[in-house]
């Protein structure tokens, strides 16, 4: 049976700041991400299962995608657990929808991220074939599994 390769898009709004940069990055920014999601699978063939002819249905992929990155993210501010609590407090008293994170609030570093909680929540029967994640409309990162066995 033939493998076939699904790509679902997600949008995102989200600001970061990275901690002890040595440019305008340091400052708290938003962006509007834009986050490709690829599986990879073999269409399912049981006639009686009502997904007959699907790796995995849109909405169940969109679904998770959703639990795990974007309801999280959307119109928050994240950063890194290296900023000094005071900083910290004042980002408390700003808003309510921020991530202290263990690491740089990096595009990379968000991707890694991202493709350990998909891995471990997306259904037996597919698996994370790639993440792309733009920054901006012209700056973005790149996950694929196969370069990370």
């Amino acid at each position: 049976m033939s493998k076939i390769r699904l790509t679902k898009e997600f949008r995102f709004e989200m600001a970061h700041a990275l901690w002890n940069y040595d440019g305008l990055c340091k400052n708290i920014h938003g962006h509007s991400y834009i986050l490709q999601v690829t599986v990879i699978g073999t269409p399912i063939t049981d006639i009686n299962n009502v997904k007959l002819g699907m790796v995995i249905d849109f909405g169940d992929l969109k679904e998770v995608v959703n639990r795990e990155i974007v309801k999280k993210l959307d119109h928050a501010i994240v950063v890194s657990n290296r900023v000094p609590e005071a900083q910290l407090r004042q980002l408390e008293q700003m808003t309510e929808r921020y991530f202290i994170l263990d690491y740089q609030p990096t595009c990379e570093n968000m991707l890694i991220d991202f493709a350990q909680r998909l891995q471990q929540n997306l259904p037996p029967y597919v698996e994370l074939f790639s993440l792309k994640l733009h920054e901006t409309a012209n700056s973005f990162a790149e996950w694929y599994a196969d370069d990370n066995r």
